[in-house]
């Protein structure tokens, strides 16, 4: 593992549940917290909005943030103003910034800021996560397993990418497969896709395959909406015409409620292959779907229906922790970008350290398999006929670019 500036200790942090014990603590994340704490409870839009700024840009570093302080360039990141810098630069310092606790103290707003750190658990940033893939772990999934990206959208629903960018965007990053999975028609919030217009969108990806065969393959999928009682937003005919269908939970995520018979109904439905970011949560933002995740992880296994890590920054759904749990009960997984343009298929990469941290082997990402044994999943699923664990070893002759 490469060597990094130990940081500054706090008390309570550690490395994100689930990592093994000597994995360095994520101190960008961290370091953003204290920003995330101030922009909580300041009452002007315009200030919130530029803590909140601040601290993605922080997140966001591909470096350590010690070594952007000790290098004195902090404040060369972009949208880092002198406030900012300053918090960040005291949790660099001491582990905790005093100028927010003062600011807490002073608003008497401590639950308030009790109530955001609940939304930002198991999150990793940008830095941590290119460590942990840089990391050496025999047996674990890596970038070089990596064949695809199974959810991405285009402008056929809410995307900003063709279906020729999402080709030759896989094209580049070395992949030999990918999915479209545009929203289905009962998102009409994200510009759901008619059934007439997938029928469309279908025959341009044969277009598509035709062109780039023995090179590329681009499967037809969607994002089906899991409906409140655990029912989607497709018809079981319509669902059966596309080649993957992942399902999504979009509604209810800020309910107190249990959903465990919700999301348990979602996977044991025929056609869904995978339960896309099951608790649908958003960084700093929502907790998501509440449910007894063991139940729903071994419904999933006995239907053989992929857990996804989706890897999109303010989602990292499920993460690195709930991905061990779900390896336990016997799971498999899809690692996936949930890119709406090019330049969030990066986020795939954030996916796969998650499945990294959680100890996944390639043999259990379907994104890794073989076209012969994806394409023989993807059938039983259709089908209904389910096979309880998948025995056979990934795919090695495709290298994603790292």
């Amino acid at each position: 593992m490469a060597k990094t500036t130990p940081g500054p200790r706090r008390r309570g942090r550690r490395a994100p549940s689930g990592a093994p014990p000597d994995w360095p603590v994520d101190h960008n994340i961290h370091a953003a917290g204290w920003l995330l704490d101030l922009a909580a409870i300041q009452d002007h839009d315009r200030r919130r909005y530029a803590y909140r700024r601040a601290a993605y840009a922080v997140i966001g570093l591909s470096e350590a943030v010690a070594d952007v302080v000790t290098a004195g360039t902090l404040g060369d990141v972009p949208f880092i103003g002198p406030a900012s810098a300053r918090i960040v630069t005291e949790y660099v310092e001491s582990g905790a910034s005093p100028t927010v606790e003062t600011a807490i103290e002073r608003a008497n707003a401590a639950r308030t800021v009790a109530a955001h750190r609940e939304l930002r658990g198991g999150f990793i940033s940008h830095w941590f996560s290119e460590l942990v893939l840089a990391a050496s772990l025999p047996g674990v999934v890596s970038l070089q397993d990596y064949a695809g990206d199974f959810q991405m959208h285009s402008t056929g629903s809410d995307g900003r990418q063709t279906l020729e960018d999402i080709v030759e965007s896989g094209v580049a990053l070395g992949y030999v497969r990918s999915a479209v999975t545009d929203h289905s028609y009962g998102l009409p919030i994200a510009r759901g896709m008619s059934m007439e217009a997938a029928s469309c969108q279908h025959a341009a990806v044969d277009a598509l395959n035709h062109h780039h065969r023995d090179r590329f393959r681009l499967y037809k999928g969607i994002e089906a909406n899991i409906l409140a009682d655990g029912t989607l937003d497709l018809k079981p005919p319509e669902a059966a015409a596309f080649e993957m269908v992942v399902a999504s939970p979009h509604s209810a995520l800020r309910s107190a409620h249990d959903q465990t018979a919700r999301m348990t109904a979602a996977v044991t439905t025929r056609g869904v292959h995978i339960l896309g970011h099951p608790r649908g949560r958003r960084f700093d933002v929502r907790p998501g779907v509440r449910a007894d995740w063991g139940a729903v992880f071994r419904a999933a296994a006995d239907h053989e229906v992929a857990i996804e890590i989706d890897g999109f920054f303010d989602r990292q759904d499920v993460d690195c922790s709930l991905a061990a749990e779900a390896l336990g009960i016997g799971c498999i997984f899809a690692l996936d970008s949930d890119a709406h343009n090019a330049r969030e298929l990066w986020y795939a990469r954030m996916a796969v350290a998650h499945a990294r941290l959680a100890r996944i082997p390639a043999e259990r990402v379907v994104n890794c398999w073989s076209e012969e044994k994806l394409d023989a999943w993807l059938a039983r699923r259709t089908t209904g006929t389910t096979a309880r664990r998948p025995t056979e070893s990934p795919t090695r002759n495709r290298r994603a670019r790292g």
